[in-house]
């Protein structure tokens, strides 16, 4: 349960300082659990998005990706077990009025414990979660005499379910209009488009349809930055299987989801798997990708076997047929489904959390530090810097040269202003992996200074040759 609170809030003040992620609404003191992302964190995003979809549909031949709408009819909801099973045993504070869900609360105070009693704990809390043991888990927090973190005090109600679906209403009169809800997960969109995609696409099993996307739940305690949010983005695939082919396409999509994590350059050590102890209603397997994040192992992608649950359930509550003709078995049937689901906010946190650094400089009795952020190219918000050394004598038209060449081709970005030092730095804080100074030099034997973030080394190279050089490093 080793966790490093300092470096997670020195990291959520770089992400405000430097424009990766603002609190939403922060003129008016903010709205709980809700973010915008600013100017660097909605490129980092953007280029963490595009990553996953190139690696799902461009590099499969057999996975297409499609797009469907926040709201959905709101039968999908009953079809799809949310109206029914989507709850999460909660518990209120009696003197302060405060709702918590349960697990929040008991893996909140496990983290406060050595190891081996925060285990036993989290172990407790399964078990009794397993068999929805509701007063089990009041009186574990009571015996535990775990504390309400605004009154102090173990005066608690009773635990009960509580829906977190968002609801809404659709129409322009409120007495006639219908409730619908916000989507919880993007899931749905795939499934209730299964046969559009298949048949227009004409699309052989075994498949996937990936989709990115908002959706939304009312989480009572949301908290840990952008790790839990009541608006978030997820980038979910749904693989479509002959029945009886789930145990091994489970398997290839544990072990393929994880090999995409490490292709960012992640030392190994940072993951690990977690197999359900509890599976939810749809699935006959499930295990969660976690990565070590300075708060402790946090789940970042799930992958499940949701066998034919959701295609038969709409099939069933719809009275449209959804199945798959096979050819080769010359067989009707109710495709099986693998699914990877990755919290894209997650993604972003994970990538900030194993980019941030501290590095001590100092050296010959004189200090010197800076904070770096070691994204990979591919992923980084600016991918170039172009400094001309002084405003004057032609180099910053030199400077715009360069980058009106490479501007097309990756993020680049100008700046004429302080000393090259000072800017080094503010590139090395949003994570820019090169820069390239234009100096005098440069208009005689038309080479620049580059300049790597990560070594800090530089080198003369041809100006002609910067873009092939930061171009090969995003494509590594």
């Amino acid at each position: 349960m080793a966790t490093d609170q300092n470096k997670f809030q020195a990291i959520i003040s770089h992400c405000k300082e430097y424009g990766f992620v603002f609190q939403s609404s922060e003129i008016y003191d903010g709205l709980s659990a809700v973010y915008d992302y600013g100017q660097n964190g909605a490129q980092l995003k953007k280029n963490i998005r595009d990553y996953w979809w190139k690696s799902m549909t461009q590099m499969h031949e057999n996975i297409v990706g499609i797009d469907a709408a926040i709201f959905m009819h709101p039968t999908t909801w009953k079809a799809s077990g949310h109206v029914d099973n989507f709850s999460d045993p909660m518990i209120d504070n009696k003197d302060s009025k405060k709702r918590y869900r349960v697990d929040h609360l008991i893996e909140g105070h496990a983290e406060t414990l050595s190891k081996e009693a925060g285990d036993a704990l989290i172990e407790q809390m399964d078990n009794l979660l397993k068999d929805n043991d509701f007063a089990g888990l009041k009186k574990l927090i009571e015996d535990n005499k775990i504390k309400c973190s605004v009154s102090g005090t173990v005066n608690w109600t009773d635990v009960r379910q509580f829906n977190l679906m968002f609801s809404t209403q659709l129409g322009s009169v409120t007495d006639e209009a219908s409730e619908i809800y916000l989507r919880p997960e993007t899931a749905q969109g795939i499934f209730v488009n299964f046969l559009n995609v298949q048949k227009t696409g004409r699309m052989k099993i075994p498949f996937g349809i990936a989709q990115v996307g908002k959706a939304f739940r009312n989480e009572i305690v949301a908290r840990q930055f952008i790790f839990r949010m009541r608006e978030f983005e997820q980038m979910e695939m749904q693989f479509f299987i002959r029945p009886g082919t789930q145990k091994e396409w489970y398997a290839y999509w544990k072990e393929e989801r994880l090999k995409w994590h490490l292709s960012l350059g992640t030392s190994p050590e940072k993951y690990r798997y977690h197999d359900h102890v509890k599976l939810a209603h749809y699935a006959d397997a499930a295990v969660d990708i976690e990565f070590d994040f300075p708060i402790g192992f946090k789940e970042v992608e799930g992958i499940h076997s949701r066998t034919d649950f959701d295609l038969k359930s709409h099939q069933e509550y719809s009275k449209k047929k959804i199945q798959y003709f096979d050819t080769e078995t010359n067989q009707n049937y109710i495709p099986y489904v693998i699914e990877t689901s990755i919290g894209l906010d997650r993604m972003f946190l994970l990538t900030v959390c194993n980019a941030y650094a501290e590095e001590d400089l100092s050296k010959d009795g004189k200090e010197d530090s800076r904070v770096v952020m070691r994204f990979p190219a591919k992923l980084a918000p600016v991918q170039l810097a172009i400094f001309p050394l002084t405003k004057k004598d032609g180099l910053p038209e030199l400077a715009k040269e360069l980058m009106d060449k490479c501007k097309s081709s990756f993020y680049c970005f100008y700046e004429e202003k302080d000393a090259i030092g000072k800017r080094y730095r503010r590139q090395d804080a949003i994570g820019t992996p090169f820069c390239v100074t234009i100096d005098h030099q440069t208009k005689e034997d038309n080479t620049v200074t580059i300049r790597y973030r990560d070594s800090m080394e530089q080198e003369r190279v041809p100006m002609d040759k910067v873009k092939e050089i930061v171009l090969n490093k995003i494509n590594e």
